[in-house]
């Protein structure tokens, strides 16, 4: 099965004014998003070496304000030239990583959220230890947990797992507790929190729950548990890429019937080896510390 298209729906479209021919990336607006907003997801798609503006097609200078972002084609106005941001986007699919190393971790988001803490509807069954419909999601996922040591992400955790051999990525400040649908649409990053715009929920696809565009839960801002920004700002980003850049990455078939050929559809797809490696490691990860940091103790692979 072919995977979905992620620029199938976009309405906003993004030129380079010096060659408004060809299109180097676009939105699906959702409520919420302004042109400030729209400023902001720009510099994180393109570096720049010198300052620009955005214009539209009638060649009106676009403000960096509070205004709802419009439909159309906008053109990059820059005095010097510019680049299209090649920061990996790291692939990941719907994929639930259930183990020893991570129960800790998903009955420490459940203590702390007892709620969806996007959609805001509360677990009202948690004190019978029933959860479900939602669950624990890793904002930095598991499978990368390679990633997340080679490039010190543990910096920004204050406060570990209680037990070192489960990994610094397994700290209730990489999770949030969220209902299960919702949790699909994180992974696929299809909607993001943005920490610097007051915790502003952003999709980036179709709203069928009105979400877009209100912010995250203040009780857990509140939390001295809360998750850590850079790792919200880094979900965020990568949700910019993932949906904005060129024709957007992927989206991934998830729910397969029994009897159906799993590897082998994966295998015929897009960005095959990278999706196995992510299901493999999402799985095993759950189970052993494949990537211990400095000191660690653990199963190397």
């Amino acid at each position: 099965m072919p995977p979905i298209d992620r620029s199938r729906r976009r309405n906003v479209h993004i030129y380079d004014s010096g060659d408004p021919t060809a299109v180097l990336g676009g939105l699906i607006i959702a409520n919420g998003v302004t042109n400030a907003n729209f400023y902001s997801m720009v510099e994180i798609l393109f570096v720049f070496t010198t300052t620009f503006f955005l214009q539209d097609e009638g060649n009106a200078k676009i403000k960096k304000d509070d205004h709802p972002l419009q439909p159309g084609k906008y053109f990059i106005v820059a005095a010097d030239s510019f680049y299209i941001n090649n920061e990996p986007w790291l692939v990941r699919t719907i994929s639930h990583a259930t183990g020893t190393r991570t129960q800790a971790f998903c009955d420490a988001v459940r203590s702390r959220d007892r709620r969806c803490v996007v959609s805001g509807i509360e677990a009202l069954l948690a004190d019978d230890h029933n959860w479900v419909g939602f669950e624990a999601a890793h904002i930095f996922p598991l499978a990368y947990e390679g990633y997340w040591n080679d490039n010190n992400f543990g910096r920004w955790i204050t406060i570990p797992p209680a037990n070192p051999t489960k990994g610094s990525i397994n700290s209730v400040q990489n999770g949030l507790l969220l209902d299960a649908a919702i949790h699909q649409l994180f992974d696929g990053y299809l909607f993001s929190v943005n920490p610097d715009d007051n915790y502003k929920i952003v999709f980036f696809t179709l709203d069928s729950r009105g979400l877009s565009g209100k912010h995250l839960d203040q009780r857990l801002l509140n939390d001295p548990q809360r998750p850590a920004d850079q790792l919200l700002r880094w979900h965020f980003w990568q949700a910019v890429l993932a949906n904005m850049r060129g024709a957007g990455e992927p989206i991934f078939e998830h729910d397969f019937p029994p009897g159906s050929d799993i590897v082998g559809d994966i295998l015929q797809g897009p960005k095959a080896a990278e999706r196995m490696e992510y299901e493999l490691f999402s799985r095993l990860g759950a189970q052993v510390e494949l990537f211990p940091a400095a000191g660690g103790d653990g199963v190397s692979v």
